[in-house]
């Protein structure tokens, strides 16, 4: 499936003026709902934070997709829908955008106004607030972003304003024809000023947190359940269906799906290997299609690394040594894609460039590793090789990790040991380079192929290995004012594929078991991109 990366103005706002509710549940017609609309599902880890302007996780993405609403929605196939915003327009170089927003109310009644997307996208921009994600408003190319990132000029001085309580407009540095989209991350969304600085850091728990989205948050338990109820305040309640959304942080995907089978869960995780099995047994609920994510590792490019880490020779052996083909048919099982390029081919407009080691056989990039090793001066007859394998508590990861560790214990006679945390301890030592080696997986905020090569640009918040190419840099600057950007990303992927600052390893799949009760699970849309509101059950 491919999404355009871009629409005209004139197309964009005829769409949005349509006011089609296409985001919310549509049941078909002769379906007959269930009595009880409660969707209860699985997540490994307890997100970080569910304020708008901190979120980094995708878990923490859906809640928040639950709880605000930005500018813009997607539907089941990804298309851009409205949300609070109910059309749009940009001028004709493209750098003004304005947005008019629809009579839109925050779960306290209070109405929700263009002044408050400006107040939620200066906060996400200020030093102060030192979200996570703060790059990615400076990937927005709004005016002055950077300046106001680095503290220079003050976050009034952002280029976003109210002309009035229902016109927000948006200045930026330069054209970027997949804006539109960007409006649709969760960094995006408003959030209430008032009730943000009465509680600051404790404004999202369930007594405190004020939202315009189709639920509000009653309950939460940290690392055990949240949950969120319909919201009267919503504009578009009257098309939600599920009632109540109940998420469980459940670790281990065997009890999950144990949970799942008896009926617990309506969603659980598929156990790494079992798809094929659990595919045959449940041929309509163990579901597999195409997802706009990367898993892949990074290696630890800062200076005080291991002196391994800075030899190219090492990382391209590492990189040559892993049998994707095993990883995603005998591991994962998923129908996960091998992966040789960082950017996923269901990537909207995106050609995956040709790169040596995708068209070697294992034997040839075996022995293609050995002699790199050899020449670096590691392995058999020379100085023997350690390293640590570091990953996020998950069965899954570690047996990742564990097949990794062997395929170069085998290929190379390199001893890989392995160690996992749980996730915001991960989260840390990653982004403060505590590791040598370190698991990542990497989702789409955007459906175009800037959304995973910037993440390798030497500023990004998310460039974990810390590596630096000034080309690549060049390349990815040039890329946003393009017609057709093609020509840079080939450039940059087959930069990446021979420096190896990461190692990509599979092109997700969606793969999880959902109860065929439950209606209206966007499968087109590759971003994942799911909201509760999308779904209903229906009587069996």
């Amino acid at each position: 499936m491919k999404i355009r990366t871009s629409l005209k103005a004139t197309t964009a706002a005829a769409l949005l003026l349509s006011g089609t509710a296409a985001f919310a549940a549509n049941p078909m017609a002769g379906e007959v709902l269930a009595d009880d609309q409660t969707f209860t599902y699985q997540e490994i880890d307890e997100s970080p934070s569910i304020d708008p302007g901190l979120v980094e996780d995708v878990a923490g993405g859906v809640v928040v997709r639950d709880l605000f609403e930005g500018l813009l929605n997607q539907d089941e196939n990804g298309n851009l829908i409205p949300g609070v915003a109910e059309s749009y327009e940009s001028s004709e170089d493209k750098l003004t955008w304005t947005f008019h927003l629809r009579d839109a109310k925050w779960s306290n009644g209070d109405p929700v106004t263009a002044g408050d997307f400006v107040y939620a996208w200066r906060r996400a921009a200020s030093p102060e607030l030192a979200s996570p994600y703060s790059w990615y408003m400076s990937l927005m190319a709004l005016v002055n972003v950077d300046a106001v990132l680095d503290g220079s000029m003050t976050s009034d001085q952002l280029g976003v304003e109210a002309t009035d309580d229902h016109t927000l407009v948006v200045h930026l540095t330069q054209p970027l024809p997949y804006f539109a989209q960007m409006v649709t991350h969760g960094t995006t969304f408003p959030v209430p000023q008032k009730v943000v600085e009465e509680f600051g850091a404790e404004w999202t728990s369930p007594e405190h947190i004020v939202g315009n989205g189709a639920y509000v948050l009653t309950e939460h338990v940290p690392q055990e359940r949240m949950v969120r109820e319909r919201n009267s305040m919503y504009w578009d309640d009257a098309h939600t269906v599920i009632n109540k959304v109940v998420t469980l942080i459940i670790n281990d995907d065997a009890q999950a799906l144990t949970r799942w089978q008896a009926g617990e869960l309506d969603r659980a995780n598929v156990p790494t290997g079992q798809y094929p099995t659990l595919h045959e047994q449940y041929p309509a609920e163990a579901l597999s299609f195409p997802s706009l994510c990367t898993y892949y590792y990074n290696f630890n490019l800062r200076e005080d690394a291991p002196a391994w880490e800075h030899d190219v020779r090492v990382r391209q052996a590492l990189s040559l040594a892993v049998d994707r083909d095993i990883i995603v048919q005998n591991v994962t099982a998923g129908g996960q894609i091998p992966a040789y390029t960082f950017t996923p081919g269901a990537t909207a407009g995106f050609v995956v460039p040709e790169v040596a080691a995708a068209s070697m056989t294992q034997d040839e990039r075996n022995a293609k590793a050995q002699e790199l090793l050899a020449e670096a001066g590691y392995g058999p007859g020379g100085e023997p090789l350690s390293m640590t394998i570091l990953y996020n508590t998950s069965e899954g990861h570690k047996n990742i990790a564990i097949a990794i560790s062997q395929m170069w214990k085998t290929v190379l006679g390199v001893d890989a040991q392995i160690a996992n945390e749980e996730w915001q301890t991960f989260l840390e030592d990653r982004n403060n380079g505590n590791f040598e080696i370190s698991r990542a997986g990497w989702c789409g905020d955007y459906n175009e192929a800037s959304t995973f090569l910037d993440l390798l640009t030497t500023n990004s918040g998310y460039n974990d290995s810390k590596w630096s190419n000034a080309r690549v840099d060049e390349l990815m600057a040039g890329a946003k004012t393009m017609d057709d950007p093609q020509g840079a990303y080939t450039e940059v992927e087959q930069i990446m594929a021979e420096e190896v600052p990461v190692l990509p390893i599979y092109h997700y799949t969606s793969v999880f078991m959902l109860h065929s009760d439950v209606k209206g699970w966007p499968v087109g849309n590759v971003q994942q991109n799911w909201s509760s509101k999308q779904l209903y059950k229906v009587a069996e």
